[in-house]
């Protein structure tokens, strides 16, 4: 087809691997089994993604949160609500990059 690249470049966003991994498949295999290619591993890795489990974090469908990351989690209100702080320079550190 003629938008390759951009193909390419939409579904390898979250990679280089991915990108150059579709660029040859579409490279090397028709239009149609190349789409078909593509919506596989899309759909497959969006099965998989259901049984992807974080240590002390609920799953998509299965467990719970740890109490710890539920009581971190209110304290900080949620992740929006949270401020970056900067840190105040070092005096001393500041003197002997001067020197």
């Amino acid at each position: 087809p003629p938008a390759t690249g951009s193909i390419a470049g939409i579904v390898g966003a979250g990679g280089n691997t991915g990108a150059v991994c579709f660029g040859l498949g579409f490279r090397q295999l028709e239009a149609k089994p190349a789409f078909y290619l593509m919506g596989g591993c899309i759909v497959a890795s969006g099965v998989l993604s259901l049984f992807i489990c974080i240590k002390g974090h609920a799953g998509l469908v299965t467990g719970q949160d740890n109490p710890e990351v539920i009581a971190a989690y209110k304290k900080t209100a949620g992740a929006a609500s949270a401020t970056i702080q900067v840190p105040e320079p070092d005096a001393e550190a500041a003197e002997e990059m001067e020197k």
